[in-house]
């Protein structure tokens, strides 16, 4: 037990005069009872340069210490002695252990000296034995490294990088620290670096040789791929056609017809060859495929370099160099034409794509989607850049239409692929309307040639493969009945070739519409092919007509020709919604009038005409006709009998070739025209007057047209005869109202408008005032007053006295 610590003493100076070295002794003795540290003392006394003091102090208090020591000592006296007889008994012990010890220790020495001998031998012998252990485990360590940098050069022989790698971490990870010789690990240290460097380099040159190569094969991708899209939209058309026929056969209603729709297999290519795979390509993970196509030096790189731990700068790597090879397929050369170079510019595009979607798909990460993306967007806007620029030189529709069906063909192909092409849809969208301005330019072109070349002389066709061509392929035939050979058709050769451009025009509309990205495109078809007929075929025809028709022959092949076309209008627009997938149904709903009227009223009208000019030739004969004769001709005047003649001949030629209703209307414009000749004769003033005999005789030469209409009514029906007849109503209503008993009847509205409605009252006042009796003058003033006054003169006299008060 620790003894407690003194408590501190406190030293109160005396009153009076004691100086200041008493004070100072008491604080210094205070101090040292209480432990406390005299430092300040020490530099006081230093300070003040007073140190003898301080010593003075120190020595004062040890002799005041000393009788305090001394009393202690005295206390402790005893004791002391007592443990010197103990230390000196002790003592006496020690020497007697000593001696024991000395003996024991001799004893021990002459016994342990030749197991000490022993002792350093084994020792010895451990020591050799270690080290020759640890020399056969370097050796045994040497060995296995040797083995491991031979399997790590027999795979560096061999190209099998790989594995080469392995074994080079291998020997990194496993014998570098080990190695005890420092040369041998210098040596590893600096060789294996220096053969990651070389693989390296090995792997990316072939990485190099591999990107050249994929250029190659790239193009060759994409043409097989392209032409792969090619022939299965080929087969989808020749479905269409099958089916198309199935539907005209079912609207035809045709009978005992059997037939069967076959849809080959969409996977099936031409030959058996084999063609781009399943996905779209051929093998794209080693092997080679058919066309080459191995991705194993790319995977190969890549995982050499993942291996390496160089993964992030072989992607940037692959992704710079793809983007700089995508950027060098977009130069399109200046000396070569777009159009010879299309296919190739588009296949390398799509070929380059195909590759990178397997390497999207199969490389492990190698590129990701935002970056192929990025590609695509890239492609997408120079291809849309490269067709503006192109589309916009061309003027030629057929130029046109070749590149945007490829182009078609590669939206296709690459959207099996799940790449966007909306933006290319969308650029041929906007050149549809120029498209079709080429095309119905080179339409004006062939039809200005086509009809040019009409000769107005009917179709000779000698076998029945040129009456299909020419008849039967655009459904312009009037009987189903294949006729005998030689055939000479109603139209000339001009309808085939314009119906075989308006056709072409048709099929090459429909084929730039199709797989644009528009569904329902038929009213866009339907639209040009109105402009086509409506602005092109029309117009030529109305100039055909109005510059080299002379001769009733050829107006009347015109008018046969446009009766024919009129068909073929129908076949137009039932074709163009046939290739554009609408059902007929809602066509034949939705007829319209016939595009080519200019041209079918020009060419009547030019037939009429010349009929006209030629009827009036024989309508001259009426300046023969005895006005004042005392009896009429019993077999009508020699005008109408000539008319006549003529009129029947005009009918046995024209039933040949013109359509019964466009010779109606020739015939009922030609008996107008007569009708309107003889009421003018008698109107003009080449006739002064004329007798009853001469009405009578006009009244036989009415009758002898009407009888020819009569006559027609094997050709027409009865309603066609009557209106025949009916183009005669005037001169028959004038010839009825100068026979009349009761000429009066004409001022009663109600005959008038039933008997004489197309009678001018001028006209009738003219030629009433004409119309003598053998004595007299019909109306005159003159005469014997006592004569007795004839009926009708005196009724006729009243019908012009009222007349003439009217106008």
């Amino acid at each position: 037990m620790l003894p407690s610590k003194p408590p501190r003493r406190k030293i109160v100076p005396e009153n009076g005069d004691d100086s200041a070295d008493k004070l100072d002794q008491l604080l210094l003795s205070s101090a040292i009872c209480n432990n406390e540290d005299l430092g300040p003392f020490i530099r006081k006394a230093f300070i003040s340069g007073k140190p003898e003091s301080l010593h003075h102090h120190l020595r004062h208090f040890a002799r005041s210490k000393e009788s305090e020591i001394e009393e202690v000592c005295k206390a402790h006296y005893q004791d002391f002695i007592l443990a010197v007889d103990d230390l000196r008994s002790l003592l006496s012990d020690v020497e007697s252990l000593k001696s024991s010890l000395s003996d024991s220790n001799s004893k021990l020495q002459s016994v342990a000296r030749p197991l000490l001998s022993s002792l350093d031998a084994l020792v010895e012998t451990r020591n050799v034995s270690r080290n020759v252990n640890l020399a056969i485990d370097s050796v045994g360590e040497c060995v296995q490294l040797m083995e491991d940098c031979s399997r790590a050069n027999r795979h560096l022989s061999n190209d099998n990088f790989y594995m080469a790698l392995k074994c080079v971490d291998a020997i990194e990870r496993e014998h570098l620290d080990k190695t005890a010789s420092s040369t041998l690990r210098r040596m590893l240290e600096k060789k294996i670096p220096e053969i990651r460097s070389h693989i390296e380099r090995k792997v990316n040159k072939e990485f190099g040789d591999w990107l050249v190569e994929i250029r190659v094969v790239s193009r060759n991708l994409g043409q097989l791929a392209i032409g792969q899209a090619s022939a299965a939209r080929q087969r989808e058309e020749d479905l269409r056609i099958k089916q198309r026929q199935a539907e005209e056969q079912s609207r035809l209603s045709v009978r005992d017809c059997i037939y069967a729709l076959e849809e080959e297999d969409e996977d099936g290519t031409a030959g058996g060859g084999g063609g781009i795979g399943d996905d779209g390509y051929g093998n794209g993970n080693g092997g080679g495929g058919i066309l080459g196509f191995d991705l194993t030096p790319l995977y190969r790189a890549y995982h050499i370099h993942q291996t390496l731990g160089l993964e992030d700068r072989f992607k940037k790597y692959y992704y710079e160099n793809r983007k700089l090879q995508l950027t060098s397929d977009f130069q399109v050369s200046s000396m070569t034409p777009f159009l010879e170079s299309h296919q190739t510019f588009f296949a390398q595009i799509a070929g380059f794509f195909v590759v990178e979607d397997r390497v999207l798909r199969t490389g492990g990460g190698l590129i990701s989607r935002m970056e192929v993306e990025n590609l695509w967007e890239i492609a997408v806007s120079k291809m849309c850049s490269v067709l503006e620029d192109q589309f916009s030189r061309m003027q030629t529709a057929n130029h046109l239409l070749l590149i945007k069906d490829y182009v078609s063909l590669l939206g296709v192909t690459l959207r099996r692929f799940g790449y966007p092409i909306d933006a290319l849809l969308d650029v041929l969208s906007k050149h549809r309307d120029k498209y079709h301005e080429l095309l119905l330019s080179d339409c004006r072109k062939q039809i200005a040639e086509a009809v040019g070349a009409d000769k107005f002389e009917q179709m000779l066709m000698k076998k029945e493969y040129e009456y299909s061509m020419n008849v039967l392929s655009f459904q312009i035939q009037t009987s189903d009945i294949i006729p005998a050979f030689p055939y000479l058709a109603p139209f000339s050769s001009t309808v085939p070739d314009c119906c075989r451009i308006v056709r072409s025009f048709i099929e090459d509309s429909v084929s730039f519409m199709s797989y644009g990205g528009q569904l329902e495109f038929y009213e866009v078809v339907k639209k040009y092919l109105d402009r086509l007929l409506s602005e092109v075929l029309d117009e030529a025809l109305v100039k055909l007509i109005n510059t080299s028709v002379s001769g009733v022959s050829q107006a009347m092949q015109m008018a046969a020709n446009m009766a024919v076309l009129e068909r073929a209008c129908d076949f137009f627009f039932r074709h163009a919604a046939q290739l554009s997938g609408v059902p007929l149904r809602m066509v034949e709903r939705s007829r319209r009038q016939f595009p080519l009227r200019k041209a079918r009223d020009a060419a009547e009208e030019m037939l009429s005409g010349l009929l006209k000019a030629k009827v009036d030739g024989f309508m001259s004969l009426i300046e023969n006709v005895n006005w004042m004769s005392d009896e009429p001709p019993q077999s009508g005047n020699e005008y109408v009998n000539e008319v006549i003649i003529y009129l029947e001949i005009l009918v046995s030629t024209a039933q040949q070739i013109l359509p019964s209703q466009v010779l109606k209307r020739a015939l009922q414009e030609v008996l107008s025209h007569i009708s309107q000749k003889i009421v003018e004769t008698l109107v003009s003033d080449s006739v002064k007057r004329f007798n009853f005999s001469a009405v009578t005789g006009i009244d036989t030469d009415i009758r002898l047209l009407e009888s020819f209409a009569d006559n027609q009514g094997a050709l027409f029906s009865d309603g066609d005869v009557d209106q025949l007849k009916t183009a005669l109503v005037e001169s028959r209503q004038l010839v009825n109202l100068l026979s009349s008993n009761h000429p009066e009847n004409f001022l009663n509205p109600v005959i008038r408008e039933r008997s004489y409605n197309a009678l001018d009252h001028k006209k009738v006042v003219i030629v009433s005032e004409k119309l003598r009796d053998p004595s007299e003058r019909l109306f005159g003033t003159f005469g014997s007053r006592g004569a007795r006054q004839n009926p009708k003169k005196k009724s006729l006299d009243t019908l012009i006295k009222r007349l003439r008060d009217v106008s």
